[in-house]
């Protein structure tokens, strides 16, 4: 199977003494590349908008506090390359030809963001598009979509399984600033419903979901197009 896994900022972060969890997301690629082709997708996290935050209040343009976002992303991005070592592709894409090539290699390929004003959700459903994959898993620090924040409405319920056009009106009134980015944005959606990309948001916090959403086993919610 070709796949895209976006693997969010959280996976990044250091909480403590412990290890960032990509040192695990980079062990499950090493297992699951035998079966199936992926690209990854990495998000800048909290150290992104940190960044952002400390640009904006110098009256930074947002379009600038995007390429920000962008840098660290690639930077997480070259963290999973040099952790895959042979198994990934040595470069990172910063174009969807250059996507398109380097997929051509069959060595995973990471890649961070590739212009403002489009999220790495975007970036991870444009790649979905351009390989034809069989499955875009938005891997997040949440356990799938709901009515409403389930952290400030007690009454919130959880989707198994949500239609696009559902999910675009839930995230009506997203931040669509450098790094305010939700579980997906409009753009992404926008994709994933002209091709039809199987869709799977999970907690990505717990990698045994990746490989159920992989499997096309119960986990998260799932994007539904038609």
């Amino acid at each position: 199977m070709r796949i895209v896994l976006k693997v969010g900022g959280f996976a990044f972060a250091t909480e403590g003494e412990s290890e960032p969890l990509i040192a695990e997301y980079v062990k499950l690629l090493q297992q699951l590349i035998r079966d199936h082709q992926f690209v990854v997708v990495t998000g800048g996290g909290s150290i992104a908008r940190e960044y952002i935050r400390i640009a904006r209040g110098m009256r930074v343009p947002e379009s600038l506090c995007d390429q920000l976002g962008i840098l660290v992303s690639r930077i997480n991005a070259r963290i999973v390359v040099d952790g895959l070592s042979d198994y990934a592709y040595p470069e990172i894409p910063t174009t969807v030809t250059e996507l398109g090539r380097f997929f051509a290699s069959g060595k995973v390929i990471a890649m961070g963001g590739l212009q403002p004003g489009h999220s790495t959700n975007a970036v991870a459903a444009i790649a979905a598009e351009t390989i034809k994959a069989h499955v875009f898993v938005n891997a997040t620090n949440v356990d799938g979509v709901y009515t409403s924040d389930p952290s400030k409405d007690a009454h919130a319920t959880h989707f198994d399984e949500v239609h696009v056009n559902k999910l675009s009106e839930i995230l009506a009134h997203s931040e669509m600033t450098a790094g305010g980015y939700d579980l997906m944005d409009h753009t992404a959606l926008r994709i994933i419903q002209r091709s039809h990309i199987p869709t799977v948001i999970i907690d990505g916090r717990n990698l045994a979901n990746v490989t159920k959403a992989i499997h096309g086993e119960k986990t998260g919610t799932r994007i539904v197009t038609d």
